[in-house]
C-alpha cells in the first residue's frame, strides 16, 4: 500500500527528472530462492495472526538483540543464498536511490559494494529493530515513533522525516457518501453497516463475530473480507442469518475503499488496515494483535487519533457493535476524531521529501 502511494505520486511531480524504475523485488528474477524467501515472510506473518503469542515473542528478540544482529539473523542467517541473491539483484539493478518500505530491500541495498542513497519509510507506528537498521533517510507517519526515534543517537531531524501516512491515492478519488457506496454494492441503504478484515490472510476472531451477528435480530448489514482464506469465505457465504441480518462475504477484495466508504465501523485485526478505515472516518473496534507492532499501531489510533477501541472478546464486541447500531451518537466522537485526522493521509510530502534528499545528493539532476 505504502510503495504504490509513492510511486504514483513521485513519478508525477517528478519522474520527468530521473527514471522511476518499479521493482518487484522478491519474483521479478524467477529466482526460487528470492521467491522462497518472500514466502517465508508471509508464513510468518499467517503464524503471528493465529498465534499472537509467537508473534510478541519474535517482536520482544528483536528488542534483546538490536538491529544489527536482528537484521544479520532476519536476513543473512534464516535464508543464506537468498540473501547472497538479493544483492545480486540490487547489484543488477543498479540504483542510485532505493526507497523502501521493507527493511529486507534496504539492507541488500545497504550491503552493495557502491552503496546507492537509501530512503525507507517505517509504515508501522514505531520503528521495529529491522526497520532502524541504516539508511540515509528514514521516514515514519506517527508522531509516537517520530519522537521515539528523534531519542536515539543515530536519528535526527535530518534523516529522519514525519509525514502522512502512505495510503493508496485511489483513496482520494472514491466517493465518501454511505448511501451512494452501499447502492453499488447492491446492500440496504439504511442498515447500521459493519466491515469485517483480518490481512490478507483472513485468520482471527471474523468468524466467530459474525456468526453470533448472524443470529441476532437487528437491521445490520456484515461485510467479511476473508482474503485467501477461501474456507472461511465459502463458510460465512453459506451461512445462514437472521431476518434482518444481510451477510456480504467477499474473498480477497481488491478495492477494500468502496467497502470502507459504505461502512459505519470498522472491526479487525490491528495493523495498517487501520488507516483506511480511519481515513474514510470509520471508528475501529481492534479485535487482535498478532505481535508488540500491531499493538503499537492499535495504540496509535486508540489514544492519539482516538477514533478506535480495543475488545478482544468477539462476545463483546458484538455487544459493542449492537450498542453503536441501536444509538449511532456513540459513535460520533471517535468518527469526529478519524476526521479531523484525514490531513495526515497522502505521499505528496513523502514525496517531496525523496525529492530533496536526492536533489541534495545528485544536485545535477535538477539542473
Amino acid at each position: 500500500m505504502p510503495m504504490r502511494s509513492i510511486i504514483g505520486t513521485f513519478s508525477e511531480k517528478y519522474g520527468d527528472k530521473v527514471d522511476v524504475v518499479v521493482s518487484e523485488f522478491f519474483t521479478e528474477t524467477g529466482d526460487r530462492h528470492l521467491a522462497k524467501y518472500e514466502q517465508m515472510m508471509a508464513n510468518q506473518v499467517r503464524t503471528y495472526n493465529g498465534h499472537p503469542a509467537i508473534g510478541y515473542l519474535a517482536t520482544f528478540l528483536c528488542k534483546v538483540f538490536g538491529s544489527t544482529l536482528s537484521s544479520l539473523g532476519s536476513v543473512r542467517l534464516v535464508a543464506p543464498i537468498a540473501y547472497k541473491r538479493g544483492v545480486e539483484h540490487m547489484r543488477e539493478l543498479s540504483p542510485d536511490v532505493v526507497f523502501s518500505t521493507h527493511w529486507a530491500t534496504n539492507y541488500y541495498a545497504e550491503h552493495l559494494e557502491k552503496k546507492p542513497l537509501t530512503v525507507m519509510y517505517c509504515p508501522d507506528a514505531t520503528l521495529n529493530k529491522l526497520f532502524e537498521y541504516h539508511a540515509d533517510l528514514n521516514m515514519i507517519s506517527m508522531p509516537r515513533g517520530y519522537r521515539k526515534a528523534l531519542g536515539k543517537k543515530k536519528y535526527d531531524t535530518e534523516n529522519m522525516k514525519m509525514v502522512p501516512f502512505l495510503i493508496r491515492n485511489e483513496a482520494f478519488e472514491v466517493d465518501p457518501d454511505k448511501r451512494s457506496a452501499r447502492r453499488a454494492l447492491g446492500i440496504p441503504e439504511e442498515n447500521f453497516t459493519v466491515l469485517l478484515a483480518e490481512g490478507g490472510y483472513g485468520i482471527g476472531k471474523t468468524e466467530a463475530i459474525c456468526r453470533i451477528l448472524a443470529k441476532e435480530n437487528v437491521p445490520l448489514t456484515v461485510i467479511p473480507v476473508c482474503g485467501k482464506n477461501d474456507g472461511l469465505y465459502r463458510r460465512l457465504l453459506a451461512l445462514k442469518t437472521a431476518e434482518n441480518v444481510t451477510m456480504k462475504p467477499y474473498a480477497f477484495a481488491d478495492d477494500m475503499f468502496r467497502l470502507e466508504a459504505a461502512s459505519d465501523i470498522f472491526c479487525g485485526k490491528s495493523g495498517n488496515i487501520l488507516a483506511e478505515a480511519t481515513f474514510f472516518g470509520n471508528p475501529t473496534i481492534v479485535t487482535n494483535c498478532s505481535n508488540m507492532i500491531e499493538h503499537d499501531i492499535a495504540d496509535h489510533y486508540i489514544n492519539t487519533v482516538g477514533c478506535a477501541v480495543k475488545e478482544l472478546s468477539p462476545e463483546k464486541t458484538v455487544d459493542l457493535i449492537k450498542e453503536f447500531a441501536a444509538d449511532r451518537a456513540k459513535l460520533e466522537p471517535y468518527r469526529r476524531a478519524a476526521l479531523n485526522y484525514h490531513g495526515n493521509f497522502g505521499s505528496a510530502a513523502a514525496a517531496d521529501e525523496l525529492w530533496k534528499k536526492i536533489v541534495e545528493v545528485y544536485p545535477e539532476v535538477d539542473g
